[in-house]
C-alpha cells in the first residue's frame, strides 16, 4: 500500500496491528451503561464483540443527546414528493419514541419478539424502528411495495407476532395501496401474526379485520399505564434483522447486534463520512434498506445531527424539486446517494440539477453499486464545478456500513474515478483466487475479508447452518463477500461486480462494471446493464441492455456508435455480441441492477425470484428488447 496521507496510514496499521485495542477505542466514544469483559471472542463460523456490555442503540441516539442539553435540536425532518413536511427536535422525537413504545408493550411486545414493519418511509416507520429497539424487540422492515407472497415469506421467516403497515403510500403523484399486500401475504400464515396496526393516510376507509386489525390511534391508546423505560442490553443481543436486497437468489436474514453494530456504524460515520453533530444529513434510501437504518435512522442520531427523511420519487414531480428542497430550504450539509439516482438525475441533462445552490453542501457520498466515472464526473465536475468532494464507498447489508472508502473524516485521499478507495481502519479485507491463494496486483479476484469486525453479520435469522456455508466455508478460513474485485499498487480496490457475473471472452475475464463503465463515457448513455451470453467460438460474449438519456433516440447507427465507444475504451477483447435499447433495467427496490434476471432473458429462462424488483415491466421490455434483436440477427442471415 502506497498512501499519499501517513495519517491515514498510521490508522490503517493501527487496525491491523491490534484490532481488538483498535476498535476498543472506537467504542468509547459512545456511552454504555456497563462495559465489556471483552472485546472480542471468537466461536467459528461465529463470533462476538464486547462481551459482557450492557446497552441499548435507541437511548444513545436519543436520551443521551437530550440529557446532555441537546434536546432542542432538530433530529428529524421529513418531507414527501406531494409537499408535506414535518419537523422534530431531539426531545419531541425521544417524547414519541417513548410513547410508541409503551404502546408496543400495552400490545404484549416484549424483549426478544421479532416485528415486521412493511411501512413508507415516514416518521411513525421512524419512530417504530427506535421504539422496538428501545424494548428490545426485535424488527424486520421490509420495503414498502414487495408483493404479498415476498412479503409473507419475510414475515414467516421472522417469526413477527405484530406487524405495522400503512393503508398507502405516496409514489409519482399516486397514492400506492400498502395494506391489501399484508391481507394478501397473512391469508396463507395462519395464526402466526397476531395483530396488524395500520397506519391510515388516506381519507378513504380502509378494511380492516375485527379482532386483528388495529388503528394506529388506538394502538398509541395502549401506552396509557405502560412503562416506556429502556431495555438494557447485552451487546450480543440481536437489535434488528433485515433481508439482503437479493439480486442473485434466496435473501437471507442478516442479524444486526446492539453492540457492533452501532460501534462500526457510528465509527463510519465519522471516519468515512466526516459525520459531526452540526451536519443536516439527507441520505436518499429507503428505510427498508441498509443504508436507511444505519444512515437515515442509527448513524445520524447516534452522532447527534439532523436527518432528513424523504418520501417518493426523487425526480417527481420535477427532476430537481425535491434536491433543490432539502439542499436549499433544509440545508443539507451532506448528501448520501445511489449510482442509480446519479444516473436518472443525469438523464436530464445539465439544467435542472445545475441550478440547484450548493453553496451549503460539504460532501456527497454514494453507495449500492460502482458509481461509473462518466457519473462521478458529471456530479463532481459538470454540476458540483469540482468544489466539494463526491465519494463512492462499498459495503454490504452484512457488514452493517462501509467497509472500504476514502477516509474524508480523517483525511481524504486521492480519488480514482471508479475506485472504492482503500479498506477501512479496523478492516482486514483482500482479493484472492477461489483456492484462497492471494490475487496479484491488479489481478481480478474474489474480495474476502480475513478477520470479523464488529459490524460484521455474525448469524443468520433462523439458518444458522446457511451462515457457515455461505460466508466462511467457501474459501476455508476467509469471509466469502460474493464481489469481484482487483487491487492497485497503492492499495485503492475496484470493485468489477458480482463474482459470478465475470465474463469470460476467450481467455480474458472481464467484470461487468468494467464494461458498463465503458459504455457510460458515450454521452447518449444514461445506464446499462451487461451480461456474458455463450458463444461457440469465444466462450462468451457481451450482450448489453442500454438506456438512452432522454433527449436521445435509438438509432443502428447509435448502436454502432456505443458499440465502438466500448471497443474504444477497453480493446477488441470486449466483443459485443449484442446492444439492446430499452427504457428501463431490471433492478432491485435498492438500484441494484439485477443482472441475474438480464442472463435469464438472453438464455430464454425463467428470471425466478423477482420479488424484489424495481419495475416487473422491466423484465418483459428487456425480453422484448432480446427478441427483437434476434429476430433482426435472423432476417438478416
Amino acid at each position: 500500500m502506497n498512501l499519499a496521507s501517513p495519517t491515514v496510514t498510521k490508522w490503517v496499521e493501527d487496525g491491523l496491528a491490534d484490532p481488538e485495542a483498535f476498535w476498543a477505542r472506537a467504542a468509547q466514544e459512545l456511552p454504555w451503561f456497563r462495559t465489556w469483559d471483552r472485546v472480542y471472542e471468537a466461536d467459528p463460523p461465529t463470533f462476538r464483540w464486547f462481551i459482557g456490555a450492557q446497552t441499548n442503540i435507541a437511548h444513545n441516539a436519543l436520551d443521551h443527546h437530550v440529557a446532555d442539553g441537546r434536546g432542542d435540536r432538530n433530529a428529524l425532518i421529513y418531507f414527501n414528493e406531494r409537499g408535506d413536511e414535518a419537523t422534530y427536535t431531539y426531545a419531541e422525537l425521544l417524547a414519541e419514541v417513548k410513547r410508541v413504545a409503551a404502546a408496543l408493550r400495552g400490545l404484549g411486545v416484549v424483549k426478544g419478539d421479532r416485528v415486521t414493519l412493511s411501512m413508507p418511509t415516514c416518521p411513525e416507520a421512524l419512530m417504530l424502528m427506535l421504539a422496538c429497539m428501545r424494548i428490545g424487540a426485535i424488527h424486520s422492515v421490509i420495503f414498502a411495495g414487495f408483493g404479498a407472497q415476498a412479503l409473507a415469506d419475510r414475515i414467516s421467516a421472522s417469526g413477527s407476532r405484530v406487524v405495522f403497515t400503512a393503508d398507502i403510500t405516496y409514489r409519482k403523484g399516486k397514492e400506492v395501496p400498502l395494506k391489501p399486500l399484508v391481507d394478501d401475504a397473512l391469508r396463507s400464515m395462519g395464526d402466526l401474526v397476531e395483530n396488524v396496526v395500520v397506519l391510515q393516510r388516506s381519507t378513504a376507509g380502509i378494511a380492516l379485520h375485527t379482532g386483528r386489525d388495529i388503528p394506529w390511534d388506538a394502538f398509541l391508546a395502549g401506552a396509557e399505564g405502560q412503562s416506556d423505560d429502556v431495555e438494557s442490553m447485552e451487546a450480543n443481543e440481536p437489535a434488528f434483522i433485515l433481508a439482503t436486497s437479493g439480486t442473485t437468489g434466496t435473501p437471507k436474514l442478516a442479524i444486526h447486534r446492539h453492540g457492533g453494530y452501532q460501534v462500526h456504524v457510528a465509527a463510519m460515520a465519522r471516519w468515512c463520512f466526516g459525520l459531526k453533530p452540526s451536519d443536516v444529513w439527507w441520505t436518499t434510501s429507503d428505510i427498508g434498506w441498509i443504508v436507511g437504518h444505519s444512515y437515515m435512522v442509527y448513524g445520524p442520531l447516534l452522532v447527534g445531527c439532523t436527518t432528513i427523511v424523504f418520501e417518493g420519487a426523487l425526480d417527481f414531480p420535477e427532476p430537481e424539486g425535491n434536491w433543490r428542497i432539502a439542499v436549499e430550504k433544509f440545508g443539507a450539509t451532506g448528501i448520501f446517494t445511489s449510482p442509480t439516482a446519479i444516473r436518472a438525475l443525469m438523464r436530464y441533462g445539465d439544467g435542472p440539477l445545475a441550478s440547484v445552490d450548493h453553496s451549503k453542501v460539504e460532501r456527497i457520498v454514494s453507495a449500492g453499486e460502482v458509481l461509473n466515472p462518466p457519473a462521478w464526473d458529471w456530479l463532481q465536475n459538470t454540476i458540483l464545478e469540482g468544489r466539494i468532494p463526491v465519494i463512492d464507498h462499498m459495503w454490504q447489508t452484512e457488514t452493517s456500513g462501509p467497509a472500504f472508502g476514502n477516509p474524508y473524516g480523517i483525511e481524504l485521499l486521492p480519488i480514482k474515478p471508479g475506485a472504492a478507495t482503500i479498506a477501512l481502519p479496523g478492516i482486514e479485507a483482500g482479493v484472492v483466487h477461489a483456492d484462497g491463494t492471494p490475487c496479484d496486483t491488479g489481478e481480478t479476484g474474489i474480495m474476502v475479508f480475513k478477520r470479523p469486525f464488529p459490524g460484521l453479520t455474525a448469524a443468520l435469522w433462523g439458518e444458522p447452518e446457511r451462515y457457515g456455508r455461505d460466508y466462511w466455508e467457501k474459501i476455508p478460513g476467509l469471509y466469502y463477500s460474493g464481489d469481484s474485485a482487483r487491487v492497485d499498487e497503492d492499495g485503492y480496490y475496484w470493485f468489477a461486480g458480482r463474482a459470478d457475473e465475470v465474463i469470460k471472452i476467450a481467455a480474458h475475464r472481464m467484470g461487468t462494471i468494467e464494461v458498463e463503465s465503458a459504455c457510460l463515457k458515450n454521452t447518449a448513455v444514461a445506464e446499462c446493464g451487461v451480461v456474458g451470453r455463450p458463444d461457440e467460438l469465444r466462450g462468451e460474449v457481451i450482450a448489453a441492455f442500454v438506456v438512452l438519456k432522454n433527449d436521445q433516440t435509438p438509432s443502428d447507427e447509435l448502436r454502432k456508435e456505443i458499440i465502438g465507444t466500448i471497443r474504444h475504451e477497453l480493446g477488441p477483447i470486449a466483443v459485443i455480441g449484442e446492444l439492446n435499447f430499452v427504457s428501463m433495467l431490471p433492478k432491485t427496490r435498492s438500484g441494484k441492477i439485477m443482472r441475474r434476471v438480464l442472463k435469464a432473458v438472453t438464455l430464454g429462462r425463467d428470471p425466478g425470484d423477482i420479488t424484489t424488483i424495481e419495475d416487473e415491466g422491466s423484465v418483459d421490455e428487456a425480453r422484448n428488447a432480446w427478441q427483437q434483436m434476434k429476430d433482426d440477427m435472423e432476417e438478416e442471415q
